[in-house]
């Protein structure tokens, strides 16, 4: 198909190379041209001046941007340059709110808007392994699906548009409970005299086991943080998930108190280590 993508970050840079690879017509946006360049020189397609260029009748816009507004700025900007009956997937994590408004302004246009945030992270992406969950029309889900399953292993449509931001903020909530658990874990096992590896070794098979604990445990050992996801993007992450519970009445508290975690892992000069560092917060002199 002839698609476009917008945003050639960490995650979207191999998202389009993926697509790319699946046999695509690949036409790729980036608000840094450098970065589009090495895309194409990567993987050929081409590269738009704007996203309305790279837009210009691709069946499928796919993006991966940093926010609200930036989301609201390449689909406000693409929409009109798209094929009839297109589809939007935006893979960005942003606000239910925002997913709501850019499905009504795409279907007063006459196209589809999916809000498709995903989980896995760098290494997922990279091995073509991420979860997807879906807000948005079912007819349109479908035929996004084959497109976006290059570089998935699971694509769930969860309900109507913001649904699948949701779904994200879930995902989201469960992490920073699960990471804080592990840093206060490895903490009391370093001051009880454990070793580590060993207690990994013990009580890794059982319930306490985890995504985080196989992957992350050892390098938190270690005190290496400087891969992963960003605590400055899981901060953006919750400010997102707060803003919905003021609005839906669901109480936070550990989530709160987490997130106030991890502005002290900002102000200790930790805003681009891995969600991870909260360990390193408890390791601070009181």
């Amino acid at each position: 198909m002839k698609l476009a993508f917008a945003g050639l970050g960490v995650m979207g840079f191999p998202m389009a190379g993926h697509l790319a690879k699946a046999g695509h017509e690949v036409a790729v946006f980036n608000r840094s041209p450098e970065k589009a360049g090495r895309w194409v020189a990567t993987h050929g397609g081409r590269a738009g001046a704007t996203a309305a260029e790279a837009a210009q009748d691709a069946e499928f816009l796919l993006l991966c941007v940093g926010n609200d507004d930036d989301v609201r700025a390449v689909v406000t900007q693409a929409l009109p340059s798209l094929a009839p009956n297109a589809v939007i997937v935006d893979h960005t994590t942003t606000s239910a709110r925002l997913a709501r408004e850019m499905a009504q302004l795409c279907a007063e246009a006459g196209a589809s808007f999916i809000d498709a945030p995903v989980s896995g992270g760098q290494a997922g992406v990279e091995a073509g392994q991420l979860t997807i969950m879906c807000g948005g029309d079912a007819g349109a889900f479908a035929r996004a699906e084959a497109v976006v399953g290059a570089y998935a292993k699971a694509v769930k449509l969860m309900g109507p548009a913001g649904a699948g931001q949701l779904t994200k903020m879930v995902n989201q909530i469960c992490i920073a409970g699960v990471v804080q658990g592990l840093a206060e874990g490895l903490h009391f096992a370093q001051r009880a005299g454990l070793d580590p590896a060993d207690v990994l070794a013990a009580i890794s098979k059982g319930a306490a086991q985890s995504w985080q604990m196989d992957n992350r445990w050892p390098t938190m050992a270690e005190g290496r943080f400087d891969f992963g996801f960003a605590v400055d993007w899981m901060r953006k992450d919750l400010g997102l998930v707060l803003d919905e519970a003021g609005d839906n009445g669901a109480r936070l508290d550990v989530t709160r108190l987490v997130d106030s975690y991890y502005a002290e892992v900002q102000a200790m000069g930790g805003a681009r280590w891995d969600t991870s560092s909260l360990v390193a917060r408890l390791e601070r002199p009181k």
